[in-house]
């Protein structure tokens, strides 16, 4: 049975199914037990399911990690919170040295089932250190899985798999999406890793994006039909690993590609999304590939700017009609 929920709510519930069917699922970050989570997404679980399975830490973000990889080195399966993206900068030795690369190590014998929740995204007038996307930075990690939710529905789904995952995985939230709402089951389900969702079908050109600006994109694409242009949008949902598949299909049916990302251009989702189709389907190309990202600069604090930095859905659409001309 469906009903609405909200982008947080829908993570919170599948927080609460997962500790309610397997006792080896705990919580742990700055504030996610008394506070109830920075946004407010881990509020009442304290409450629910105690203080041994819902812990505040300090404010170590080097420590927090350590203590949750060695937890799920022994068997737990931790959920860790890093309030903002931007601090998961502090504890790169742990994840990309040690999370990353043990069980690959360990030929297999060792296991690291960990889940870091972050927050992502501009918009949210909290400056440069509190604002960057940064996934493609793991996403480059092998070991790492990385995940971004568009919808309500995806967020519940896909941390399901996430915290059943046998592998670390990061998993993005944009804190411009957690007020948004949508259909849920009250069920628990499971969205594979791995697998993009066609948020809209279409036949004239194809856009591939993430997380936030997957709206900006179908709003986009309702513009772009008024004047006759019919744009697929590609919700890619996992970043590691990428469903390749789905772009390439959609591409070699639309023979154009727009690629929409928060996150700045050098080295990035967007760059590796081209290449991809550059190198696997340039002979289905009607035109060269675009992109529309965020500039190559830190997220600027000035509102004006901050609203210049984010893609905007009026850029999306001339992009997409420069390819499609």
């Amino acid at each position: 049975m469906s009903r609405e929920l909200s982008y947080a709510e829908a993570i919170r519930e599948a927080l609460r199914q997962e500790m309610q069917a397997d006792e080896r699922v705990v919580l742990l970050g700055e504030d996610v037990g008394v506070y109830g989570g920075a946004f407010g997404v881990t509020d009442q679980l304290l409450q629910e399911f105690g203080p041994e399975r819902v812990r505040d830490t300090p404010i170590s973000e080097a420590a927090m990690t350590g203590c949750a990889i060695g937890a799920a080195l022994t068997g737990l399966r931790p959920v860790l919170e890093i309030q903002f993206m931007d601090f998961v900068t502090l504890c790169m030795e742990q994840l990309v040295l040690q999370a990353a690369k043990i069980r690959y190590m360990f030929g297999g014998k060792a296991q690291v089932p960990l889940v870091v929740r972050t927050m992502i995204g501009a918009g949210f007038r909290a400056a440069g250190q509190h604002s960057g996307c940064h996934y493609s930075v793991f996403t480059h990690m092998p070991g790492m899985k990385t995940v971004v939710a568009s919808t309500p529905y995806d967020a519940k789904g896909l941390l399901i798999s996430a915290i059943r995952d046998p592998d670390p995985v990061i998993f993005f939230e944009h804190k411009l999406l957690y007020d948004t709402t949508g259909e849920v089951p009250e069920e628990d389900y499971a969205i594979p890793l791995g697998v993009a969702d066609v948020k809209r079908q279409g036949k004239n050109v194809t856009i591939v994006t993430i997380g936030r600006m997957v709206h900006f994109a179908l709003e986009a694409a309702e513009k772009l039909a008024q004047d006759g242009i019919d744009a697929e949008v590609i919700d890619l949902r996992t970043l590691s690993p990428l469903d390749d598949k789905a772009v390439l299909d959609s591409v070699k049916k639309t023979h154009r590609l727009v690629v929409v990302d928060e996150d700045n251009p050098r080295c990035s989702m967007a760059t590796d999304i081209v290449a991809l189709v550059s190198e696997r389907a340039f002979d289905y190309l009607d035109s060269s590939p675009r992109m529309v990202t965020a500039p190559h600069t830190p997220v600027p604090f000035s509102p004006p700017l901050e609203d210049y930095y984010v893609p905007s859905v009026d850029k999306i659409v001339s992009t997409v009609k420069s390819v499609a001309a």
